[in-house]
């Protein structure tokens, strides 16, 4: 997701994306104005507007950062071993969220609003994408590798993804312990799909 948001920086549109957060977290897509984000900001709604026209287009730009942030913290994973990229990667997207949640109920609340907005429709598919894009070529290199069983690498993406978007959504709706226990069932997902020819 997004680091906490409490080191400065100079540039004005970085400064705008970490108080955006912060406000996220603290009200929530549905009582987020851009007075709150101002306030985060320390400056007037005239210097958030300054940047950009509308709050729509502020969270377009929100969701882009978020994105960026989450290719960031993939690309720092130094491995080539693709079972073990394969699972920093799945931590990368359940067990690092545990400590978002705020965050996590209002990415929920905004992806609640894609039917309606395309700005925010067209994010949340380019996340999805690249997401999938991941898992699908690690599961591929790792079966060019022979770490893994010879499967469609789309399909169990695509599962892996299924895993993932409803913890998010149960961690949310109903609370409790749904991510570590999507993480649980992806590892045996894992195993019992790419490594079933392991002894």
């Amino acid at each position: 997701m997004a680091d906490s948001p409490d080191r400065s920086d100079s540039d004005p549109d970085e400064e705008i994306m970490r108080a955006t957060y912060r406000a996220l977290r603290e009200h929530g897509y549905a009582d987020l104005t851009v007075k709150r984000i101002a306030d985060e900001y320390g400056k007037s709604t005239a210097a958030i507007h300054y940047h950009y026209d509308t709050k729509d287009n502020l969270l377009a730009a929100f969701l882009d950062y978020v994105l960026g942030r989450f290719k960031d913290s993939v690309h720092e994973v130094e491995t080539t071993d693709p079972e073990q990229r394969l699972e920093l990667l799945l931590d990368q997207l359940l067990v690092e969220l545990e400590d978002h949640r705020d965050l996590l109920i209002a990415m929920l609340e905004m992806r609640s609003q894609a039917p309606y907005k395309e700005t925010f429709s067209e994010r949340f598919q380019q996340n999805d994408e690249y997401v999938r894009y991941l898992l699908e070529t690690v599961i591929a290199q790792g079966i060019e590798a022979g770490a893994f069983a010879e499967v469609d690498p789309d399909h169990v993406a695509r599962a892996l993804m299924t895993i993932v978007d409803g913890a998010r959504t149960r961690e949310v709706v109903l609370e409790g312990d749904a991510l570590a226990t999507a993480r649980q069932t992806a590892d045996e997902y894992v195993t019992a799909v790419l490594l079933e020819d392991e002894p």
